[in-house]
């Protein structure tokens, strides 16, 4: 019934589209002394309901009856642009904004400033850099992850982790895009940093819900940023030394106003400062940790129509362990590695076309060694493999027909090889496993179409439809085990190219705006979605050694549908925006390790998916948001009130169960204040209902040993967290050629100690009969000060 009425919605769209003879206006929105693009910039005819937005790429398209218009071009944090332009032909204009210097200044924002009341989509959200940069920082690094934690309906994993649930989502069901291609695994240092250097983002938006219809492939949420393109205009580089890691970007042009680069690299060297204050003998010595990371762009204007674009990321976490006088040596490195072609055409001032080719590539490995006869390699060596690498090709359209139509479709494929839980062993010189290793294949495929409908100046409709494909396809080996899952009895082989699984996804999309009055808007959203990977963990926070696997013979899809309504109102000249919302989403078909798995691989005649149990869940909750945008004082409070439940009939006796990541109440205050033009001050306070945990209720002693019993699942809630953290900068200079600012930040300034996870001890003696059992809480940072150098020109 919801495919119908969606494919009615489209229908009735289309029917009323007219092709009355009209003029268009388009072009190109971009940032004056840059030349980036400006995405999501506002263009709109004065004293009239009619407007457009610029796409991803800046380009613009307004369709308007012949006669004199006053247009005003505006993006957040620039000056307005006004023309009066004789609309008798077809125009091509390009607008250069100019950055508004004091943002303090309460600065009107025509066109942009009731964006979030006119705007059709719902549960979405878009943060500028600049205020990720000003925000304070967990050991001085600004972190685009951990900012969108303070956004209600999002909640962070745990303690100082840049891994994220929405709306009682798990982590796996996170759209995470960099230019378009897919990031899998978006942490450092075990996730408490992100992979993502905020001096090479431009832009990032993120979806709760009502999802576009170009969007797919996870069924909570989608993160979708941008890189910034290099500048075309002038050299320029910046970056930071801070208390654990320094970066540097440096852009410019290649040929001035035709092509640019950009080049950002960040790298921690906490390893490095240590070991001269090591003693040589300590195993700290021959051991270390860090991370590093490297974006690449680069972009040729061959036309004001055709434009190419050449993004790459590299980024990788190392940790080696040595013990010289035991003859162990462990290595533990992993990373993201992605390359990205895109080709946007402009083929007519209502027509723009964007293809797009994706390599991306996520690995982890685990590597031991154990010498003999005092060489390292004539032992024993076991290395373990896992990860996933994606073929990505896609097309997509945008057809402006009107200013009532922005229609978008196109098509998507992917090519997945898993490498699931692959292990090789070897002996001095014999090897003692194949050198194949074992992968699965799978292909993925989806076709889009969507209309946004402005009806009337009050109502906008969006109507969308997804179709989805995914494939598992041979060689792959099924091992079937016997019914207690310990001993493998027969197997099914699958030649290469052969089926092993097919399924099929149609997914509707739906949302409503509706005008109350001039600054309060009402919107409804709908979407369903299908999900064909899964990300299979044996913690409660993502960590690289969770398994990415696809849909098979056993694993089905996991569905997402989502129901969302909310109330969007604006006061005091559109300066402070607030809102309420409220969703309903059901999930199927999740997957969790069963109780005491241990992942099979080809080694033991084994597949990870006999290990998984299979349920159902669902997630309702109101989000409260109020924020000022302008002003010397800008920030915003939100708060969640929510309820996340699972039911497996493996787990807990078949009874519903809370989520590891279900908190009843979550709120965070974020504030900055401009002092001066040399100083400013920021804060964030977050609170949070304590994660719940599975925790014994009864220890007692068998034939001798010490035997725990275990309470209903995840029935104890642990305290509640809530930390304050403060900030403050001081730009040193401001000179046209050089700009510097030193950031001092204080993370728990009252030294909160959170809990991280509580375990169990023992004192005493049985036949002492002073024999306890004492619960300790483990907590992970205390108060940490810490100060960077930024700099810039």
């Amino acid at each position: 019934m919801k495919t119908k009425l969606i494919l009615i919605i489209l229908f009735l769209s289309f029917a009323t589209i007219s092709f009355s003879q009209k003029y268009t206006l388009s072009g190109y929105i971009k940032d004056a002394d840059t030349k980036e693009e400006l995405q999501g910039a506002s263009i709109i005819v004065k004293d009239k309901a009619l407007g457009a937005s610029a796409n991803n790429y800046g380009f613009y398209s307004l369709s308007l009856s012949a006669g004199k218009y006053e247009i005003v071009v505006s993006f957040l944090g620039y000056k307005n642009k006004n023309i009066t332009i004789d609309l008798n032909k077809n125009i091509t204009l390009n607008f250069e904004m100019e950055m508004d210097a004091v943002m303090a200044s309460e600065v009107e924002i025509t066109a942009d400033r009731d964006k979030n009341i006119e705007d059709s989509r719902m549960s979405v959200t878009r943060i500028p850099i600049e205020t990720v940069k000003t925000l304070p920082a967990f050991m001085g690094e600004a972190d685009i992850m951990k900012t969108i934690q303070l956004l209600p309906g999002i909640q962070a994993a745990g303690e100082g982790n840049s891994g994220f649930y929405v709306r009682g989502g798990g982590p796996d069901q996170n759209l995470i895009l960099l230019d378009e291609a897919t990031i899998y695994n978006a942490s450092h240092l075990l996730g408490f940093f992100s992979v993502f250097n905020t001096d090479a983002i431009r832009d990032m938006e993120i979806y709760k819900g009502g999802m576009p219809a170009q969007y797919g492939g996870r069924i909570s949420s989608v993160l979708d940023m941008s890189m910034k393109n290099g500048n075309m205009k002038k050299f320029e580089a910046e970056g930071g030394i801070g208390t654990i890691s320094s970066r540097l970007t440096v852009q410019g042009p290649i040929i001035k106003d035709k092509a640019s680069f950009l080049v950002s690299a960040r790298r921690t060297y906490i390893d490095l400062l240590i070991k001269p204050f090591v003693k040589k003998e300590s195993l700290l010595r021959s051991s270390g940790y860090y991370f590093y990371d490297l974006n690449l762009k680069l972009n040729y204007k061959f036309s004001e129509k055709d434009r190419l674009y050449i993004s790459g990321y590299y980024g990788k976490d190392v940790f080696n362990f040595k013990a010289n006088v035991a003859g162990f040596e462990m290595g533990i490195p992993w990373g993201n590695a992605m390359i990205n072609v895109r080709y946007n055409r402009l083929i007519s001032s209502k027509f723009f076309s964007n293809t797009t080719f994706v390599f991306s590539d996520y690995k982890f490995q685990t590597s031991v060694k154990l010498k003999s006869d005092g060489n390292i390699g004539t032992g024993l060596e076991f290395i373990q493999d896992s990860g996933i690498r994606d073929l990505n090709g896609k097309q997509d359209f945008t057809w402006i027909p009107s200013p009532k139509h922005t229609v978008k479709f196109g098509l998507n494929y992917t090519y997945h090889i898993f490498s699931p839980n692959s292990v090789s062993a070897s002996l001095g010189e014999m090897n003692l496993t194949s050198d194949n290793k074992k992968h699965q294949f799978a292909h993925e495929g989806a076709i889009y179409i969507g209309d946004d409908y402005k009806i009337n100046e009050r109502i906008t409709l969006y109507g969308g439809l997804r179709f989805a494909i995914f494939s598992q396809r041979g060689p792959f080996t099924r091992y079937i085990k016997d019914e207690n899952y310990l001993t493998t009895i027969d197997s099914i082989v699958y030649d290469k190219h052969k089926s092993v699984a097919n399924y099929y996804a149609l997914e509707p999309r739906a949302s409503l705006k509706i005008n109350l009055w001039k600054s309060a808007s009402f919107k409804a959203s709908f979407m369903q979605n299908k999900q064909f990977i899964h990300l299979a963990s044996l913690s409660a926070s993502t960590l690289p050694t969770d398994l990415w696997v696809p849909c098979s013979d056993i694993v089905k899809p996991q569905i997402g549908r989502q129901y969302a309504i909310g109330l969007f109102q604006n006061f005091l000249d559109d300066k402070i925006e607030t809102s309420i919302e409220a969703y309903y989403k059901k999930l199927y078909n999740l997957i969790e390790y069963a109780d005491g798995a241990m992942p099979g691989d080809e080694i033991t005649k084994d597949n990870a998916d006999n290990y998984f149990i299979f349920g159902d869940g669902y997630s309702y909750g109101l989000e409260f948001f109020i924020k000022k945008r302008a002003g010397r004082f800008t920030g915003w409070i939100g708060y969640t009130l929510s309820w996340t439940n699972r039911t497996f009939q493996d787990i807990n006796n078949g009874e519903e169960f809370p989520a590891k990541y279900d908190r009843r109440h979550d709120i965070s205050v974020t504030g900055t204040y401009t002092i001066s033009e040399k100083w400013s001050v920021s804060a964030i306070f977050v609170y949070a209902t304590g994660n719940v945990t599975t925790l014994p209720i009864a220890r007692y002693m068998v034939d001798g040993e010490l035997t725990s019993e275990y309470g209903k699942r995840n029935s104890f809630r642990m305290d509640a967290y809530h930390r304050l953290d403060l900030s403050a900068t001081w730009t040193i200079t401001t000179k046209k050629k050089w700009e510097s600012s030193l950031n001092f930040s204080i993370y728990n300034v009252y030294n909160r100690k959170n809990p991280y996870f509580i375990y169990f001890y023992n004192e005493g003696n049985v036949s002492n009969g002073n024999f306890e059992t004492k619960a300790k809480q483990v907590s992970l940072f205390p108060i940490l000060p810490s100060i960077t150098w930024n700099f810039k020109f």
